[in-house]
């Protein structure tokens, strides 16, 4: 009875996202990956809680893909000790979010989440004027 409704919305759903992504300014692209990493996260402890492993790992593994981008997005070099220290701080996100994968730890998870959400706030907070075109340290 939803199938063809439900192909439907996904696929509107799937032209919005590209929409974002295509149109996007590289301060959005970063916010929407940081927004991508944290809806992960939460399918992750949802899936965690009903117990639903496959889902789990997957949710964990699409979390990890999208900080290790981030991560291999900054510009060391005209980043400075600011890029240093978010490489550090990404690094430490996948290790907290693959123990809790190994683990089952729904505390890994919200540590992870805590960090990822943190960061993000800190990115949105930015004010537009000092938005660059180019992103000198893209978190």
């Amino acid at each position: 009875m939803y199938g063809p409704n439900r192909q439907f919305a996904e696929q509107y759903r799937k032209v919005g996202v590209t929409t974002s992504v295509v149109d996007a300014d590289p301060h959005k692209l970063v916010a929407l990956l940081l927004a991508g990493a944290c809806e992960r996260i939460r399918t992750a402890e949802a899936s965690l809680q009903r117990n639903d492993q496959p889902r789990k790992g997957k949710a964990i593994g699409e979390a990890c893909a999208i900080v290790g981008h981030l991560n291999g997005s900054l510009d060391h070099e005209a980043g400075g000790e600011i890029a240093a220290n978010l490489s550090a701080l990404y690094d430490f996100i996948i290790m907290r979010l693959t123990e809790a994968n190994l683990h089952n730890d729904p505390t890994a998870l919200k540590e992870a989440l805590g960090l990822v959400m943190e960061i993000d706030s800190a990115w949105n907070a930015i004010p537009a004027d000092h938005r660059q075109v180019r992103p000198v340290a893209a978190p």
